[in-house]
């Protein structure tokens, strides 16, 4: 059984741009939640493995993988792909797979129930998980109405979505991360750490943003969500580059009014090594203990794993943010996030939107 506050701080979280604009419906079909993978790199053209561009619809990452490593005849482990994607979704991602006997030509004859393979190139290596430069979305929401019912406006639309590309959004996780029906978090709070390595992985991820979204919904509530504070640590804006801000001055503030800087909450790590890799001062690291004290369940299966700490960018910046109002009220949003990011804290800010499709 969860505890009484969980779900509001993982899947609702204060929002930092008012109450959404207007509320509609997304996922009614597959072409409504369109990404493509931006992977940042071109593949190397010749080398043991092949690079798959892989178009999906209807179809998760893992299972995809595995059909490949069945037409590679390879294990799946030696399948690579740097991320997961939607199921409920039109999608493009990479994968890599051993060179074999066949011809890298021969990939484009590839396809399957809920796939095929659009390109194929040699490669040096595996693609290994986190391995892309970000996600680009367009998304289709439908049936976008006021609270009376109305239309939204395409102006005010347009007033939001300048508010948000001026100071970006609370980077939350979204609630992918804490599994359908919350089922992640529930394991959580049962303590429950499951042998599987995958399934491991997912639970110990949702510990950690759990309480990363409750230190974000905190600064979120105090306003300084989008600000450098004394004390706390900064990350450079398209990098995983972290370091502390000892002392405050105007060249600081000005890079993060432009973006280039951001600062960090926590992802908790075991105690012996988050206190030998402490980057914050004393009043962040005050705020950010005593936020995670609320959830002792998350901290204990953190310490049991022995997780390595790390930060996280408390704001995230959209980018080539765009809409256009479509037929019947239906509202086309177009942006790229960074690896790691999730659109639905983008799309939040902006209108509530209901997952139709899952």
């Amino acid at each position: 059984m969860l505890p009484d506050d969980w779900l509001s701080v993982a899947l609702e979280p204060p929002r930092a741009h008012g109450e959404p604009l207007g509320a509609g419906s997304i996922r009614v079909a597959p072409e409504d939640f369109v990404v493509d993978e931006l992977l940042g790199f071109e593949p190397a053209g010749d080398g043991p493995h092949v690079m798959l561009q892989v178009r999906k619809c209807g179809a998760n990452t893992e299972w995809v993988a595995r059909e490949l490593a069945r037409h590679a005849k390879c294990r799946p482990f030696d399948v690579g792909f740097a991320g997961l994607k939607d199921r409920h979704a039109v999608t493009t991602q990479h994968f890599t797979v051993p060179r074999g006997r066949d011809t890298v030509e021969s990939w484009l004859d590839v396809a399957g129930d809920g796939y095929e393979v659009l390109a194929a190139t040699g490669h040096t290596r595996k693609l290994p998980r986190g391995a892309l430069a970000g996600n680009r979305f367009e998304l289709r929401i439908r049936n976008v109405r006021t609270a009376a019912g109305a239309p939204v406006a395409a102006a005010v639309l347009a007033a939001r979505l300048d508010a948000i590309k001026m100071t970006g959004v609370p980077n939350y996780f979204g609630p992918q991360r804490f599994g359908r029906d919350a089922n992640n978090l529930r394991s959580v709070a049962a303590g429950d750490l499951p042998r599987d390595r995958s399934t491991r992985g997912y639970v110990l991820s949702t510990a950690r943003s759990l309480i990363f979204n409750a230190v974000l919904g905190e600064r979120v509530r105090d306003g300084s969500w989008n600000q450098l504070l004394p004390g706390d640590a900064a990350n450079l804006e398209g990098s995983g580059s972290v370091f502390p801000v000892t002392e405050l001055d105007d060249a600081l503030r000005a890079r993060v009014l432009e973006g280039d800087l951001h600062p960090t909450g926590p992802l908790c790590g075991a105690s012996e090594q988050s206190a030998a890799r402490q980057l914050v001062g004393a009043a962040p690291a005050l705020l950010e203990a005593s936020v995670a004290a609320r959830f002792p369940a998350a901290l204990q299966l953190i310490e049991r794993a022995a997780m390595k700490p790390e930060r996280r960018a408390l704001r995230l910046m959209a980018g080539d943010l765009a809409f256009d109002m479509l037929e019947a009220s239906a509202l086309r949003l177009r942006f790229t996030l960074p690896a790691g990011s999730f659109a639905t804290t983008v799309l939040r800010e902006l209108v509530a939107a209901d997952n139709s499709g899952e």
